[in-house]
């Protein structure tokens, strides 16, 4: 969702296409095949042609970003019970297992990692950071987008990226915490 609003804000976005639209991601999926080398030493050519575009970089992926370069990362925070819930239908799907550590195993997993992540760009200068609560973002798109706007320079075009927010594709909701 986050990518797709960047693009229709007017952000340049780096896709390939590869990985076409799906059941579990109607929208599309806004990959660009060569992040997904990042951890395994893969070329950083594609890295200059980024400049002043989004790319979609998995959180397990910013950390082998190269220090040589200033990123804007937005990075788009969603309930860990609902992200568990999201891939489990998913690898059902399309018939493959579902989490060896069961949901429990996986959720302190990713809590864990998403605090050696937070770590880890708060120590780095050439990161800044917008979080962004996908919740927030469905439910008052217009204020989140306002908020990606400053944070990227005040040139976006926010109904257009307010617009983008879908709640029919908040599919594995949690039931909103009692006012």
């Amino acid at each position: 969702m986050a990518m797709k609003m960047l693009e229709a804000g007017g952000v340049p976005v780096l896709i390939d296409g590869i990985r076409t639209a799906d059941h579990s991601n109607p929208k599309g999926y806004y990959e660009f095949e060569p992040v997904k080398e990042l951890d395994k030493g893969g070329r950083l050519a594609w890295l200059p042609e980024a400049r002043g575009k989004a790319v979609k970089i998995i959180s397990f992926l910013l950390t082998y970003l190269p220090e040589t370069y200033d990123y804007r990362v937005v990075f788009m925070e969603r309930d860990l019970d609902e992200v568990i819930a999201s891939q489990d239908k998913m690898l059902i799907s399309r018939g493959e297992e579902r989490h060896a550590n069961g949901a429990d195993g996986m959720k302190q997993a990713y809590a864990t990692h998403l605090k050696k992540v937070d770590r880890f760009l708060a120590s780095r200068r050439c990161f800044a950071t917008l979080r962004l609560q996908y919740r927030a973002v469905v439910d008052h798109p217009s204020e989140e987008a306002r908020r990606l706007n400053q944070f990227l320079g005040g040139r976006l075009d926010i109904p257009r990226m307010a617009q983008v927010a879908d709640r029919e594709l908040y599919r594995n909701r949690k039931a909103a915490p009692p006012a």
